[in-house]
């Protein structure tokens, strides 16, 4: 039997992201908080941000919007189409911010999302391409899907912000270990 290890990972080559996290939920249960209503509840934290009036037409083809809403009490804008659905193993969408980001931009980025059952829950996987020529964008991108991730552990597993992760969950790399990893590794 395999074990997985429950650390979020993510890195970045300068032009593509790979995220993955073991995540104590079903398959199902993970596809539903990652495209419906359900977003507002667990992506974000009030020191950073949090995604406000998602809306999605859940089809290939069908738009999404989301507004992130920043600590600050800003409204930035963002949204895509779903270009793959196969509930609920994968889910690819393009990605194009409503605001000039600092590092990427309008650029549309497509991220795939890709839901593996495992005994007890689910390794998610998710490539965020769009970069090149971008680098810090990807780093920073890399950065922020890790955190994601912990959100997402933590909405499953019922922990607040700021509740101490047991051992071995949501470990993130030092910045400088994943802003710049070149070439291919494993996550």
């Amino acid at each position: 039997m395999m074990t997985f290890d429950p650390s979020a990972r993510s890195m970045t080559n300068g032009e593509t992201v790979m995220a993955s996290a073991w995540i104590e939920a079903p398959p199902q249960r993970i596809f539903r908080a990652l495209v419906g209503k359900e977003v507002e509840q667990w992506w974000g934290s009030a020191d950073t941000y949090r995604m406000v009036d998602w809306s999605a037409e859940l089809h290939v083809g069908g738009c999404w919007t989301v507004v992130v809403r920043t600590a600050d009490g800003r409204d930035l804008p963002a949204g895509g189409e779903f270009l793959e659905i196969e509930a609920p193993r994968r889910i690819v969408q393009t990605r194009r911010y409503g605001w000039d980001h600092p590092k990427l931009g309008r650029r549309q980025t497509t991220v795939a999302y890709l839901l593996e059952p495992t005994a007890g829950g689910t390794l998610l996987t998710i490539c965020h391409g769009g970069f090149a020529g971008l680098a810090d964008a990807a780093a920073e991108h890399a950065e922020g899907w890790g955190r994601v991730l912990c959100w997402l552990q933590d909405y499953f597993t019922k922990r607040r912000p700021g509740d101490p992760h047991p051992a071995g969950t949501c470990r993130l790399p030092a910045s400088s270990g994943i802003s710049r990893l070149v070439g291919t590794a494993s996550i």
